[in-house]
C-alpha cells in the first residue's frame, strides 16, 4: 500500500467487479455483527463457509477455541482476543479456479496474499482450488478484495452450495477429445453462483466437465453431476452436447452416478441443470447431514423418479435469457500458442541436466493435438508450491505461453501450447526454480489430503505416507517402469475419500487401532478402484494395516504384481484376477505390531516424532485384559464384513449380492454385541436382543457417538435390519458393505474411547450408566 490511510477496499474499488466488492463487505459487516453477538455463531459458520474460511487443526499447542499454549507459528500473525474468539484462530482459505485456468497475473496475486497472509504455501486441491492455511479471520475481507480485483472469487468455496466447477485440465488440446468443454464449466459456474436456486441445499454439490469418456481426466461417475462431451448424428449432421449423470459421490458411502441423459444439447445445459438443482434443493434431506448429498436422494426415488420429476420441474420453469446468451462467446475460450518459440529455434546446452532432462520429457510431457505444441505437466509433491515459486512461475508462464495454465485434479499445475523446440528451454526454466521433478501422473506423483497436518477429521498422516512412499519409489525408479508408471496411489487422513483414494488402483485411508493399551496409526488399504473410464469402479478396503508398514505393503504389491501379472494385464485386472481374498492373505504379515515396548515407532505417525493421539483420545495406561471378549468380538466383525465384500466379486453368481448384504449386516451386529459384552458377558445372539441392548446402552447413552458423525454410523445398523427382507442388487449390497465397514470402525473408537475412561468391563460399565442416571435426575 502507497499510504498508512488508504485501503484495499479504496485502493482496488474501481478494479472489482460491483457484485463481488457488495458481497465482500457485506461478509465484512457480519463479522461485525458475529463480534457483537447480533449474529448467531451457527448462522455464522455457514455464512463463513460461503465465502471459503474454514476453521483448521492445530497440533502444535493450538486448541480450536482460539486459546494457544505456545508461540504462534507465523510471527506476523497475531491472534485475536476478544470476548468470542472460538472462530478467531487462523485457519484455512479455499479459492475457487473454475476449470482450473488461471493467468499469470493470478498467480502473482496468489503469490503475493500466501507471502502476506499465510505461511507462503499454496496447495492445490483435488478439485482444481486452492488452499491457504493459517489464515486469520480479520485478514479475509482484504484478501477477498485483492483476489476480486484480478477475478477470483471465493463465494460458495465451501459449504452447502455449488462448489468449483471442474473439468479436464487437457481439454482444447486433448487427443481423444469429443470437444473443448472449457467454456461450458467456466458458464456453468458463473451462472450458478450466488444462483437463488441453489442457496437451500442440504449438503455440498459437485459439478465436473470431461471431454471423453475413457479417460479419467473428469472423473464425471464419481460427481453429483456429470457431463461428458458426446456428439451425434442427426439428418446427417454432426450435433454436439453431453451425456449427463447425476448423483455420484465419494464420501464414506461412495455411490457412482447414474445415467440421467444419453444427449444433452448445449442451450439445454443450463435449465437442466437448475431444475435438477431446485428438485435436489426441495426434496433432498435437511436435518440428517449424513444423508443430505444427492446421491441419497437419487438412491432413495430411484433414477426414472428422479428424471420424471426434474423433467416437470424444467417443463416449469420460466425462460431466463442467461441459459444461452453465454453460447455467443463459447469460441471465445479457444487457445493457441506463441507463433513463434521462444528459442527461435537455437539448440538449447543442457549440460549435466541432459539425463534429467530425458526422465522429466519421458514423464511429464503430453503431445498435444495440434501438430508442434506440448503440455507440461509440473509435478508439485503434495500439492505445494511455495509463493516464491508460483511467483517465478508467473514469468515463466508469460515467457513461453499465452497465459495458458491450468490446475489439476491431481494436485498439478499444467502448462499448455508449450512449443516443442522450447521443451528444453521450458525445462532450465522449471529446475531453476525447483519445479522440474519428473514423474507426473505416475506411481509416484501420489495424491494425498491435509490429513492430520491441519484437517479437524484427520485421523493418520496421510501426507506424512504420501511423503515416505514417494522418496522410497522415486529411489526405486519405478515411474519409469512401463508396468508400473501408471498406477496411481493415493492417501486420505479419514474415509471421506478428499485424495479420491476410492478410485485409485492403491488407495488407504486412516484409521486407528489400541495395541498394547496405546493407539497406533493405521491405514485401510483399498484395492479394485478403476481410475480410468471417468473413475468407473470403486474399490473396498481389504482391512488395515500399521501405518508404519504401508511402504513395506506397497512394494510387497507391486513386486507381486511384477512377478505374477499376465502379458499386458493392468493391476486392477491383475487384483481383480487374483481376488481379494488372496491378497488379503498374502498382506497378512504386514498387519502385525510390535509390543510398544519392543518398537515404539509403530506408534508415532510418519513425520510426527509424538506419541500417536488423535486430538484428545490418545489412550494411556488402563485397567482390565489386554485382549477382551470386545476385541475378539470386534475382530469377528471385521472377518464377517471382509466376506462380505469377498462375496461382491462374485459378479456370475445372482445370489452373491443378497449374501453379500446379508453378511454386512451381520457383520454389523457382531460389532454391535462385541460393545455390548462390555456391558453383558453374556449377551445373546438373537439380533433383535442385540438391537435393543444396543440401542439402550450405547445409542440413547450416546457412548457411540463420535464427535463429528453422532449418531450417523449406528444409523447404518439400525436402517439395514428394517430393510433386511428387501431383496438387494449388487449396488445396494455394496453400499451396506461400504456401511458396515464404517460401523466397525465406529465401533474401534466407541470401544478406545470407553477404555480411555475406565468403561472396560460390566462393573465399571454400571458404575457409569448409575452416574449417567444420577446426572439426569
Amino acid at each position: 500500500m502507497s499510504t498508512e490511510s488508504l485501503t484495499w477496499k479504496d485502493a482496488l474499488a474501481d478494479r472489482m467487479p460491483p457484485s463481488m466488492a457488495d458481497e465482500i463487505d457485506t461478509f465484512e459487516n457480519q463479522m461485525a455483527l458475529r463480534r457483537q453477538g447480533k449474529l448467531d455463531e451457527k448462522v455464522f459458520a455457514e455464512l463463513r463457509l460461503r465465502r471459503g474460511a474454514y476453521g483448521q487443526r492445530y497440533d502444535n499447542g493450538f486448541r480450536n477455541d482460539g486459546v494457544t499454549s505456545q508461540e504462534i507459528p507465523f510471527p506476523h500473525k497475531e491472534l485475536t482476543k476478544g470476548p468470542d474468539t472460538k472462530w478467531e484462530a487462523p485457519g484455512m482459505q479455499r479459492i475457487k479456479i473454475p476449470y482450473g485456468g488461471m493467468t499469470a497475473e493470478q498467480m502473482e496475486v496468489l503469490a503475493d496474499i500466501a507471502e502476506e497472509y499465510s505461511d507462503t504455501i499454496l496447495h492445490i486441491t483435488t478439485r482444481q482450488d486452492f488452499q491457504l492455511h493459517f489464515i486469520a479471520l480479520d485478514d479475509t475481507p482484504d484478501m477477498h478484495r485483492r483476489l476480486a480485483a484480478v477475478g477470483i472469487t471465493t463465494r460458495e468455496a465451501c459449504g452447502n452450495s455449488v462448489r468449483n466447477v471442474t473439468a479436464c485440465p487437457l481439454a482444447g488440446i486433448c487427443r481423444d477429445e469429443v470437444f473443448d468443454v472449457s467454456g461450458y464449466a467456466n458458464e456453468t459456474a458463473q451462472y450458478f453462483l450466488g444462483h437463488r436456486d441453489v442457496q437451500d441445499f442440504g449438503r455440498k454439490f459437485k459439478v465436473a466437465f470431461s471431454g471423453c469418456k475413457q479417460h479419467p481426466c473428469g472423473l464425471t461417475f464419481m460427481h453429483d453431476l456429470g457431463l461428458i462431451a458426446t456428439s451425434r448424428e442427426v439428418d446427417g449432421q454432426t450435433q454436439y452436447g453431453f451425456e449427463l449423470y447425476v448423483g455420484g459421490g465419494l464420501g464414506a458411502v461412495p455411490h457412482l452416478a447414474k445415467l440421467f441423459d444419453e444427449f444433452v444439447p448445449p442451450e439445454e445445459l443450463l435449465p437442466l441443470a437448475q431444475a435438477i438443482a431446485r428438485v435436489y434443493a426441495r426434496l433432498g434431506e435437511k436435518k440428517n447431514r449424513n444423508k443430505a448429498r444427492i446421491k441419497f436422494l437419487v438412491a432413495k426415488l430411484g433414477i426414472d423418479e428422479f428424471r420424471r420429476l426434474v423433467k416437470e420441474e424444467r417443463a416449469s420453469l420460466e425462460a431466463d435469457p442467461a441459459w444461452t446468451t453465454w453460447l455467443e462467446g463459447i469460441e471465445g475460450y479457444a487457445e493457441s500458442g506463441l507463433p513463434q518459440p521462444v528459442s527461435q529455434g537455437q539448440p538449447v546446452d543442457l549440460g549435466d541436466a541432459a539425463a534429467e532432462y530425458e526422465h522429466w520429457r519421458a514423464t511429464n510431457i503430453y503431445p498435444q493435438r495440434q501438430s508442434g505444441f506440448a503440455a507440461v505437466t509440473i509435478a508439485l509433491p503434495l500439492g505445494d508450491m511455495t509463493s516464491r515459486q508460483m511467483r517465478d512461475l508467473a514469468d515463466v508462464v508469460r515467457r513461453f505461453t499465452r497465459d495458458t495454465i491450468r490446475t489439476t485434479v491431481e494436485q498439478n499445475l499444467l502448462l499448455r501450447w508449450i512449443h516443442e523446440a522450447d521443451l528444453p528451454a521450458l525445462y532450465l526454466a522449471l529446475k531453476a526454480i525447483n519445479l522440474h521433478a519428473a514423474g507426473a501422473q505416475s506411481i509416484v506423483d501420489i495424491t494425498a489430503c491435509p490429513g492430520t497436518d491441519t484437517c479437524k477429521l484427520g485421523i493418520a498422516s496421510s501426507r506424512g505416507l504420501a511423503a515416505e512412499l514417494r522418496q522410497r519409489l522415486v529411489m526405486k525408479e519405478v515411474q519409469y517402469d512401463e508396468a508400473l508408471r501408471n498406477i496411481r496411489i493415493k492417501a486420505s487422513g479419514c474415509f471421506n475419500s478428499c485424495s479420491q483414494h476410492t478410485v485409485a488402483e492403491i488407495g488407504f485411508y486412516g484409521s486407528s487401532r489400541v495395541v498394547s493399551r496405546h493407539r497406533v496409526p493405521h491405514f485401510h488399504l483399498v484395492l479394485g478402484g478403476e481410475w480410468d473410464n471417468n473413475a468407473a469402479e470403486y474399490g473396498q478396503s481389504l482391512g488395515v494395516i500399521p501405518s508404519k508398514n504401508i511402504p513395506d505393503v506397497v512394494e510387497f504389491l507391486l513386486d507381486l504384481y511384477l512377478r505374477d501379472r499376465r502379458p499386458g494385464e493392468k493391476f486392477p485386472a491383475f487384483v481383480n484376477r487374483v481376488g481379494k481374498k488372496a491378497i488379503k492373505e498374502k498382506v497378512q504379515p504386514f498387519v502385525a505390531v510390535p509390543d510398544y515396548g519392543t518398537d515404539k515407532s509403530f506408534y508415532t505417525d510418519w513425520g510426527d516424532a509424538r506419541e500417536y493421539s488423535i486430538g484428545d483420545i490418545g489412550i494411556g495406561e488402563c485397567a482390565g485384559e489386554v485382549v477382551t471378549l470386545t476385541d475378539f468380538g470386534v475382530a469377528v466383525a471385521e472377518s464377517a464384513h471382509f466376506d462380505a465384500t469377498v462375496l461382491l466379486e462374485e459378479r456370475d453368481n445372482p445370489a452373491s449380492a443378497q449374501a453379500s448384504a446379508n453378511k454386512a449386516l451381520e457383520s454389523m451386529l457382531l460389532a454391535a454385541q462385541a460393545l455390548i459384552k462390555l456391558q453383558n458377558i453374556d449377551i445373546s445372539d438373537d439380533p433383535e436382543t442385540i438391537l435393543h441392548d444396543f440401542r439402550t446402552y450405547f445409542y440413547d447413552t450416546e457412548l457411540f457417538f463420535d464427535p463429528f458423525a453422532k449418531g450417523k454410523f449406528a444409523s447404518y445398523l439400525f436402517n439395514a435390519y428394517e430393510q433386511r427382507q428387501q431383496p438387494a442388487n449388487r449396488e445396494q449390497a455394496k453400499q451396506l458393505v461400504e456401511e458396515a465397514r464404517l460401523f466397525i470402525e465406529a465401533a474401534h473408537e466407541c470401544y478406545a474411547r470407553m477404555a480411555q475412561a475406565g468403561i472396560n468391563t460390566p462393573a465399571s460399565f454400571k458404575t457409569w450408566l448409575m452416574e449417567q442416571q444420577m446426572q439426569l435426575a
